[in-house]
């Protein structure tokens, strides 16, 4: 199917691209030095070190939503290498929805790895007193550093052995290392000792990930429709600008529309990002449900759906020869 082979094409083309794998490395130094970092507040250093770690989550799949779609859809536009696409009996909307899943899926592997280190810091915790068994978490250490250490290596050989390339051998293989880890640390507790691999876990946790991923989701589905018309900067621009709107434009919108009832529907259509954040919840002690993952996850299709569509409109227009 052409859709299959864009998504694909678009997919090994994002991987390959070197921010991809700088934004990784920028955002796994992020979530590392966030441990020293949240180890100055008067209550709960932890709480701070979840929030850290989500924002720093949401602000790297912003930065990879906007570049990847730009690099693979504006500059085809712009090298007019997707004429030889679209000339072909393979319509304007497969193309832009091709280039959204391809682009998806490569920030799905990113955020995946930044989110099984996310997972390793919070098992880690802030520094707690003194003690020696209290300043560090040998087991995360060993294993993180460990699958860290590899995944530079085997990235760095199989480019010079082999001439893979570098970033996509280094998101792969990181991701696959870092499960790896993972799942042993679950297994081991800081006292080296065996433990069931869900004394650790938390659905709570698990579920703000999720929800981050999804608000990530609706950003990279957006950048793919301003990718059609605008440039790199531009894209950013407009990512940045809905992610900002998103987060704090519903306290203004409801203050301008109070008394305005025509100006309601605008309240409406602005996409709240908010009900995809979920550290107040989560430092706050309340409990996300199921319930309100399914919602907001219907929410988020139906924010992929009208942007994809605007994608279409603007790309059915755009002149490619």
């Amino acid at each position: 199917m052409p859709l299959i082979t864009l998504a694909r094409n678009a997919f090994l083309e994002s991987i390959r691209q070197p921010v991809h794998a700088v934004l990784i490395c920028a955002g796994l130094l992020a979530l590392v030095l966030n441990v020293n970092v949240a180890g100055y507040t008067m209550e709960d250093d932890n709480k701070l070190l979840i929030d850290l770690g989500l924002s720093t989550l949401f602000l790297m799949g912003l930065l990879m939503a906007a570049f990847t779609a730009t690099s693979v859809l504006t500059r085809e536009i712009e090298n007019k290498t997707v004429l030889t696409v679209v000339s072909k009996p393979v319509g304007r909307p497969v193309v832009v929805v091709g280039k959204f899943l391809g682009v998806a899926a490569a920030i799905a592997i990113a955020y995946w790895l930044l989110a099984v280190v996310f997972l390793l810091t919070v098992r880690h915790r802030v520094q707690s007193s003194v003690r020696a068994e209290d300043i560090f978490d040998p087991v995360v250490v060993t294993f993180g550093f460990l699958a860290i250490g590899l995944t530079f290596l085997v990235a760095g050989l199989a480019n010079y052995l082999y001439r893979w390339s570098f970033p996509a051998t280094f998101a792969l293989v990181g991701s696959l290392l870092a499960t790896i880890a993972w799942g042993l640390i679950s297994c081991i507790s800081r006292t080296w000792r065996i433990q069931s691999p869900l004394t650790d876990f938390d659905p709570q946790l698990m579920i703000a990930l999720a929800l981050v991923f999804e608000a990530i989701i609706v950003l990279t589905a957006i950048a793919i429709a301003a990718s059609t018309r605008l440039g790199q900067i531009s894209t950013l621009l407009v990512c940045v600008g809905m992610f900002l709107v998103g987060l704090v434009g519903e306290y203004f919108l409801s203050l301008a529309t109070a008394g305005r009832a025509w100006l309601q529907p605008l309240a409406a259509i602005v996409p709240n990002l908010q009900f995809f954040w979920p550290a107040d919840a989560l430092t706050q002690g309340s409990t996300i449900t199921l319930g309100y993952l399914g919602t907001v996850t219907l929410y988020a299709g139906c924010l992929v759906g009208a942007a994809l569509s605007l994608a279409v409109i603007l790309f059915q227009q755009r002149d490619v020869g």
